[in-house]
């Protein structure tokens, strides 16, 4: 009886050292799943269980080959565990220290982030502006006249060398009076004093064909007239730039 057995269990030990060897070795992570090697181990099994149980009898041939493949299924599954969770078994998986829940290659090693592409920027977009030059800073006419002064001109040359480029579509100037004369008479000098501005930017490399001058006399107070400082400030020529 110890006999049989002994000869039972040897088709069994033979099937279980070869296949121990087979999946420790035979793995080279190219696979998608080590997981689905097991059937193959089973056949592998199952053929070499059955030629040893051949070598009793024909009856211990289906017998060994049944055992054999039960083993062998049995050990290439069991070899097939997960242990960092990342969806790869271990006995394929090259990068068993995976953090859980990285996206892995089949051999179980995590992908390399590809670099956040650089931040593309964006165009620069020109914006419409005012610009307000009034009294309450520096005179800009003559008493009771349209002739620039000299203060007037130096802040229009800095003004003319901003109103250049291609983004130029249109400026236009606009004057204001403060509400001592006449509506008739400060109406008139808003308009002299805004085409004043007109010339001298136009004479200073502003394109002719971009500006336009307007007047609005004492219609559009921006500060209190019953005062020096808000009479001031309505004494003003407005640039209304159009990019």
């Amino acid at each position: 009886m110890r006999t049989r057995l002994s000869r039972a269990a040897l088709p069994l030990l033979l099937v279980s050292s070869v296949l121990t060897g087979c999946v420790s070795t035979s793995s080279t992570g190219d696979a998608a799943l080590n997981q689905q090697n097991w059937p193959i181990c089973s056949l592998i099994g199952g053929a070499v269980g059955g030629g040893l149980g051949a070598i009793e009898s024909s009856a211990w041939a289906g017998g060994g080959a049944a055992a054999g493949a039960l083993v062998g299924g049995l050990i290439c599954y069991a070899q097939d565990g997960d242990q960092d969770s990342d969806g790869v078994h271990d006995r394929r998986d090259r990068c068993p220290d995976t953090p859980a829940g990285s996206a892995v290659f089949p051999n179980g090693c995590p992908y390399k982030d590809d670099p956040a592409p650089a931040p593309v920027a964006e165009p620069e977009v020109a914006q419409d502006e005012v610009i307000v030059l009034s009294d309450l800073g520096n005179v800009l006419f003559e008493f009771n006249s349209a002739e620039l002064t000299s203060n007037a001109q130096a802040v229009l040359d800095q003004v003319a060398n901003r109103l250049t480029g291609a983004s130029l579509v249109s400026v236009r100037v606009v004057g204001h009076t403060d509400s001592v004369g006449s509506d008739a008479y400060n109406q008139g000098l808003s308009e002299r004093r805004a085409q004043s501005v007109v010339s001298y930017l136009s004479s200073h490399g502003v394109p002719a064909e971009k500006l336009s001058a307007a007047g609005q006399g004492e219609s559009q107070p921006a500060a209190d007239n019953s005062t020096d400082a808000g009479r001031a400030q309505n004494r003003r020529v407005e640039l209304f730039v159009d990019r």
